[in-house]
C-alpha cells in the first residue's frame, strides 16, 4: 500500500515543518487545520477537531496510512485542557476509523510530560534531569496524558502502531502560534534595536546558568518520519531534542549578536517578557509601517507568556535522547544555527525588520 500522510495542525510550527519534510521525501500529504495555509505539495483540509460533523465531512473518502498529530487547543484550566484535547483526538480517530487505513499514529506532546501542566509548571517533586522516557507520569492532571490515552485506546481497538514524541521548546516559523519562543525573542530583539532599550534576559537564574536544550522543528519532523517508518520504534515514546546543550548566558549573547545589539548580563532580577512587552503593540505597528512588515499585530508574532514559562523555570532542564540514538536516529541540529535560520526566514518574509 502506498504511504499517505495526514498532518493535523499543518499551519503550526511543528505541523508545517512535518508536512514539508514529508513532501520532500515524496509522500502524498494532506494538511488539516481550521484555516489551512496553502503549502507546496500539501492538500489542504479544513475541519474543526471539536466538531465531529466537520471532521466526517472533511475526511470522507480519505484513507491516510500515517497520521501526525501536532496540535492542541489551549483552555483556561488543565481540567478543560484534558477534556477538550482528549476529545479532539478521539473525534479525529473516530472519523478516520471507517476507512481502516491507519498504520501508524504519531503524537507530539512535550516536556510538560515530566514538568507538569502550566498550572503546576516546574513545581512540586519533579524527576531528576536529564529526563528519560522510563520516568513515570507525574501524579497530577495533565492533558498530555489524556492525549496519549486517547491514542493508546484507539490503537488497541483498531490495530495501528503509535509513537509519542516529547520535544523541548520548539524553534520554528508560524504566524499566530500560541507557543513561539524563537519569533518572540526575534521581536523582542527587534524592538530593542529600534528603540535602543536594553536586551534584558526575562528568565530565572537557574535558566541563565544551568544547562538546557531545545528542539528545531525540522529535527522533530525528521524524528517523526523516522519513528513512523522504523519497525523498532512502533509503540514507543521518545524524547527529541537537537543534540547539543547550552547555557542561556551563552545563547543570549549569540542572539544579541545576530541582531547587532548588546546583551545585558543577568543581574539576578527576573524581568518577565509579559511585563517588558506589555505596552508594545502600538510600537510594533509603528515599526511594521516604517519597514513595510507583513504582520503589524504583535500578538500574532509574540507569545511572551510561553517564553516566560520556559525561561522562568527554577530548575535545570536537560533531555536524554539515548533511546532514539540506540535505535538508529542520528539527526542533529546546532541550536544557535536553528535560531539564526529562523531569524533569517523571518526577515526574508518581512516579519521582522
Amino acid at each position: 500500500m502506498e504511504r499517505t500522510a495526514l498532518v493535523v495542525g499543518a499551519s503550526g510550527i511543528i505541523g508545517s515543518a512535518t508536512a514539508a519534510q514529508l513532501v520532500a521525501e515524496g509522500w502524498p500529504v494532506a494538511g488539516l487545520a481550521r484555516r489551512p495555509v496553502p503549502r507546496p505539495g500539501v492538500t489542504p483540509v479544513a475541519a474543526d477537531l471539536q466538531d465531529p460533523a466537520s471532521l466526517a465531512a472533511a475526511l470522507g473518502g480519505m484513507a491516510p496510512t500515517h497520521l501526525f498529530l501536532t496540535t492542541w487547543a489551549r483552555q483556561a484550566t488543565e481540567a478543560e485542557n484534558i477534556r477538550v484535547n482528549g476529545t479532539m483526538i478521539r473525534n479525529l480517530l473516530d472519523a478516520l476509523r471507517p476507512a481502516g487505513s491507519l498504520q501508524h499514529v504519531a503524537l507530539v506532546t512535550g516536556l510538560k510530560h515530566y514538568l507538569g501542566p502550566f498550572e503546576a509548571y516546574g513545581r512540586g517533586v519533579l524527576p531528576e534531569t536529564p529526563f528519560r522516557e522510563t520516568q513515570p507520569r507525574l501524579d497530577v492532571e495533565n492533558f498530555y496524558y489524556a492525549q496519549e490515552d486517547a491514542v493508546f485506546e484507539a490503537a488497541a481497538r483498531d490495530g495501528f502502531g503509535w509513537s509519542v514524541h516529547r520535544p523541548h521548546t520548539v524553534i520554528g516559523k508560524a504566524v499566530g502560534n500560541a507557543m513561539n519562543m524563537g519569533t518572540t525573542l526575534a521581536v523582542q530583539a527587534s524592538l530593542c534595536r529600534e528603540t535602543g532599550r536594553p536586551f534584558l534576559f526575562p528568565g530565572s537564574a537557574a535558566q541563565w546558568t544551568g544547562l538546557t536544550d531545545m528542539t528545531d522543528a525540522r529535527q522533530l519532523a525528521r524524528h517523526l518520519l523516522w519513528a513512523a517508518t522504523t519497525p523498532a520504534a512502533r509503540d514507543q515514546a521518545f524524547n527529541v531534542v537537537n543534540g547539543d546543550v547550552f547555557r542561556w548566558s551563552w545563547m543570549w549573547e549569540r542572539i544579541a549578536g545576530w541582531f547587532g545589539i548588546d546583551p545585558v548580563p543577568f543581574d539576578g532580577t527576573v524581568r518577565p517578557l509579559e511585563s517588558q512587552m506589555a505596552d508594545d503593540a502600538p510600537l510594533w505597528r509603528e515599526i511594521a509601517t516604517k519597514h513595510g512588515l507583513a504582520e503589524p499585530e504583535l500578538a500574532r508574532l509574540a507569545s511572551p507568556w510561553h517564553t516566560d514559562a520556559d525561561l522562568g523555570r527554577p530548575i535545570e532542564v536537560v533531555t536524554d535522547m539515548s533511546k532514539s540514538r540506540r535505535m538508529g536516529f542520528a539527526g542533529y541540529q546546532a541550536t544557535d544555527d536553528a535560531f539564526f535560520d529562523l531569524f533569517t526566514r523571518l526577515r526574508a518574509d518581512r516579519l521582522i525588520p
